[in-house]
Parts: C-alpha cells; structure tokens; sequence
C-alpha cells in the first residue's frame, strides 16, 4: 500500500502538469480566434484527422519531384543494359562532339586534360580484377589463374569496375565536361603540349605496370584472343 501511494503520488503532479497546460493552451486559442471559430477547428480536426496526418507526413513537392525523376532515370538506364554498342556510340559521339567544342572554342585544355586522367583511371579499373591477387595470400596465387585444362573449375574474369559501370561513368563525365565549357571561369590559360605530354608519359607508365601485373599473375581482362578448351566427345 505504501509502494502504490508513493507511484500515485509520483505520477498525479505529471499529469495535473498536462491538464494545466492543455488547459491554457486551449484559452489562449479561445482568446486569439474567438469560441466558435476555436470548436469548429477542432471538429475539423476530429473528423479529417487522417487525411491531414497523410497529407502532412507526405514529403516536400520538390523531394517527390526529385524521386520521381531518380526512378524514371534508374528505369531507362536498366532498360539500356543489353543494347552495349549503341551506348558506346552514343557515348563516343558525345566525346567527338565535346572535342569539336574545344578545338572551335581553343580553349578548356585543364578541363580536358582532367577528363582525360579520369579515363585513364576509368580504364584502369575496367582491366584490374576485383580481388588484387598482389594482396593476397602466397598459397592462393593460383586461384585467380584461368584454367588451362578442361576438368578445372570455371573461374571467370571480375572486373574491378563492370562495362556498364565504365559506361554510365564516362558518360556523366562527358556530359559535365561539356556543361564546363560554358563558363568562362573554368577557361584557365595553358600551353596544352605540356599537357599532352604529361598525359602521354603517364598513359605508358601506367599502362606499363598494368601489363606487368597481367603478366605476372595470368590473366587477360578480355575474351578475344583466349585459348578455348573443348570437351571429351
């Protein structure tokens, strides 16, 4: 009995807090708006509460605008997954079109020379496999070998960064180089040789260490030229 008196009175000031609080809460409303004006918003409130509780835990206009835009845009780029040449195409015809920008404009050579790096590490992705066999273990070296004999267990090539990936990366670059080239901000003065000799140095530096590592760990990132291995008849 002792234990209950002691929650009752523990628990009554909380809820006389609320009562008190509510009540003038509901004076101060009575006083802004008038008596009559006060109960007919409360009927409204009783009788559409659900459908003002839906309408405000709905998100923003521009947030549903944005999702909307997100969906459609991840729909037609899964849509464009089997049709591979023609994303190329379109994607080559975007570069042709941005190069022809710059010649015309003589100018944006930083911009190009930045587009250039990232496809080049682009590139380099699309060769490396996904598990660095450099990383691993020396006892498991030979797991990420091609088989060379007919009973060995399949194990295809897994690129560290997928075609379609590689696409849809090139592509968003492009479009944002293209997009840089008409602000004036960006056109930076540079004697582009020098440029394009870094680029050169770089392009077979890299290149150079990524066939190393091909050739050292056995592997071909692509299935033209690979040795084909038919079975017993």
């Amino acid at each position: 009995m002792i234990t209950g008196r002691r929650v009752t009175s523990k628990i009554w000031p909380d809820y006389s807090l609320a009562l008190v609080t509510y009540l003038n809460a509901s004076l101060q409303g009575i006083q802004l708006i008038g008596f009559s004006e006060y109960i007919l918003r409360i009927i409204d409130i009783i009788v559409m509460g659900d459908s003002l509780l839906e309408e405000f835990s709905q998100p923003p206009f521009p947030v549903r605008l944005a999702n909307t835009i997100g969906v459609k845009y991840q729909y037609y780029l899964d849509k464009s997954v089997p049709y591979q040449n023609i994303r190329w195409l379109i994607t080559l015809l975007m570069l042709s079109l941005y190069g022809m920008r710059v010649f015309y404009l003589q100018g944006f050579y930083i911009i190009t020379y930045a587009l250039a790096i990232y496809y080049l590490n682009l590139f380099i992705a699309f060769l490396s496999p996904k598990i660095d066999p450099a990383f691993s273990d020396d006892d498991d070296d030979n797991n990420y070998s091609l088989p060379t004999k007919g009973n060995e267990e399949f194990r295809p090539f897994i690129r560290r960064l997928p075609e379609f990936k590689f696409w849809h990366s090139s592509t968003k670059a492009c479009l944002l180089a293209t997009f840089l080239t008409f602000f004036e901000i960006f056109n930076v003065p540079v004697f582009w040789p020098i440029l394009v000799m870094y680029f050169i140095i770089l392009f077979c530096i890299t290149m150079k260490r990524q066939i190393r590592h091909m050739i050292k760990y056995r592997y071909l990132p692509f299935t033209h030229g690979k040795t084909r291995y038919s079975g017993k008849d």
